[in-house]
């Protein structure tokens, strides 16, 4: 059933066994996972069915670190969250997101990985991870190279060895969420969905211990309340640890925050695309199908990746880093040497520096000596920035075009406790204090990065490939990284209270009847999207709600 919350009386108070607040990927299965269960679910939801821009704005917040996306377009604030934002065109009306499970050693504590480790191994998590590929429609459950390639038409790259190899990711519709599991969860007879429903404060008992009721206001004004059992978090890990921030009636610092956890470790999966991979020879692009298209094996949409082999990141105490093939034209100038600029080129590193500098509103001291770089070598300048311009105009410079690979990097962020999501001091119309964003990367990203990159291409070389031209070293930050809306990291879980926010149940510890779903509960991010492990810990913890409600 749903209710349009705007229509029930003033100060209602709504009695129910669950309350699970926000209705995205975690909301949705955690509600699907109790349709038929002999206890009664509320599923509350900040939005309507379609989006709105009163309700978006809700979202709106302050970025005071690394750039970011304005956080009301990050976000989508109505049913189905960020699920109606898996957009990936795969065929004509198949909308999707990239899906692969972590991998076991994002699971372990890694002593050069500060904060890593979970309390559960990859093991225990894979009955969960087959569950929901199945939910996800993407079985076999089997990520093996040798399951998805066909050696005659899309073989594998033959590496040399075991340093770099083929990750598979699949491919996962948004449309078995938002329409028949939509639908299954809002006819259900045991769950009842309100739909405009906004959660400003958790409210507690004196000690904190238990929390009572949730208090839930329309932004056309009037207000109600949730009383349950049990309470769980379903709204994103930007949002969750505003909301517990926010519910200081009780504890001054916030709820779950007695050790000033809540909001910090926020990560990302840095975006970027530096480089190209040049093939050796014209004929590779035969060989190539299983890294450059999506394409369906067995009616399942899937691409081949880059990645380092586990054996490397442990020798190298490396962060876990996968590359993605995209084809495109370059131009040459000779048979020989490519329109690309050098990797010591001081011009196109002073005008990286440049360009970054201005972007923040400032020029560096040294601004001369970057200008007479640049001056230096115009031609490598040019090549820089005509590599921006539109295909058409680039057969117009030169009829002369090389077919190559630019390389689309996502990377794990190693966690960080000062990269957190905190209180501003703006408020939004419903007189919450908006977010503050501080995305912080460290020097170790960024070295990780790069020498991931300088290992795969030794290894495309000893393998006979090609080679990869980068963009980046030591003197140039990577330019314009962005994230892919992967929020994850704010309410981490650890067995430790003082490591963690939630427990190993996801929990919050010392609040009994209160747990928090979806990805601000990782310790860590791998490279993976996150959807898949999303899905899993959300039927992972149905599971154990279930057995305490027997």
């Amino acid at each position: 059933m749903i209710i349009d919350a705007r229509s029930l009386p003033d100060n209602e108070t709504i009695e129910t066994d669950i309350c699970i607040v926000g209705a995205g990927t975690a909301g949705i299965i955690l509600a699907r996972e109790f349709i038929g269960q002999k206890f009664s679910v509320c599923l509350l939801e900040s939005g309507g069915l379609k989006p709105d821009r009163e309700t978006q704005a809700l979202y709106q917040g302050e970025n005071i670190g690394h750039p970011y996306y304005s956080l009301d377009s990050a976000r989508a604030r109505y049913f189905g969250g960020t699920t109606n934002r898996w957009h990936i065109p795969i065929d004509d009306d198949y909308s999707g997101v990239r899906m692969r499970p972590l991998d076991a050693i994002d699971f372990e504590k890694r002593a050069w990985v500060p904060f890593s480790g979970w309390p559960f191994d990859k093991p225990h998590l894979d009955p969960f991870y087959d569950r929901a590929q199945e939910i996800c429609k993407i079985t076999p459950a089997t990520y093996d190279v040798a399951d998805w390639e066909n050696p005659k038409k899309t073989p594998s790259f033959p590496f040399n060895g075991d340093r770099v190899k083929t990750v598979i990711f699949k491919f996962g519709s948004r449309h078995p969420f938002l329409d028949s599991y939509a639908t299954e969860v809002t006819q259900a007879v045991n769950i009842t969905t309100y739909l405009y429903a906004n959660v400003i404060e958790i409210e507690t008992n004196e000690t904190a211990r238990t929390v009572t009721r949730l208090r839930v206001v329309c932004l056309e004004g009037n207000k109600f309340w949730v009383r349950a059992k049990r309470f769980i978090l379903a709204a994103g890990a930007i949002e969750i640890p505003r909301l517990l921030l926010s519910s200081n009636r009780t504890q001054n610092a916030g709820l779950g925050n007695q050790y000033n956890l809540v909001g910090r470790f926020f990560m990302e999966h840095p975006h970027f695309s530096l480089g190209l991979f040049a093939p050796l020879t014209p004929d590779i692009f035969n060989f190539t199908y299983l890294y450059d298209h999506i394409h369906k094996v067995n009616g399942v949409p899937i691409i081949g990746k880059l990645s380092i082999s586990e054996v490397v990141l442990r020798q190298e105490k490396l962060l876990n880093h996968v590359v993605e093939l995209s084809p495109t034209i370059a131009l040459k100038t000779s048979l020989n040497q490519f329109l690309y600029p050098k990797l010591n080129s001081k011009s196109v590193n002073s005008y990286k520096i440049l360009r970054s500098e201005i972007a923040l509103g400032k020029l560096p001291d040294d601004f001369g000596r970057h200008l007479r770089n640049i001056f230096s070598s115009l031609d490598d300048f040019t090549i820089t920035v005509c590599r921006n311009i539109k295909k058409r105009v680039l057969r117009a410079l030169d009829k002369r075009r090389i077919r190559l690979f630019r390389i689309h990097n996502m990377t794990e962020q190693a966690p960080n406790p000062e990269s957190r999501v905190t209180l501003g001091s703006d408020r939004d119309s419903l007189g919450q204090r908006r977010v503050r964003l501080d995305w912080r990367l460290s020097g170790f990203d960024k070295e990780s990065a790069i020498r991931s990159l300088e290992i795969i291409d030794q290894e495309l070389h000893r393998a006979g490939l090609g080679r990869l031209y980068v963009e980046l070293n030591d003197e140039t930050p990577p330019h314009r990284i962005n994230g892919g809306w992967h929020h994850m990291g704010t309410t981490r879980m650890h067995t430790d209270p003082k490591e963690g926010v939630v427990d190993e149940n996801c929990q919050v510890h010392g609040i009994p009847n209160l747990y928090i779903a979806g990805p601000s509960v990782f310790p860590t991010s791998g490279y993976a999207n996150p959807s898949l492990t999303i899905v899993a810990l959300a039927v992972r913890l149905a599971d154990h709600i279930k057995r305490l409600m027997v």
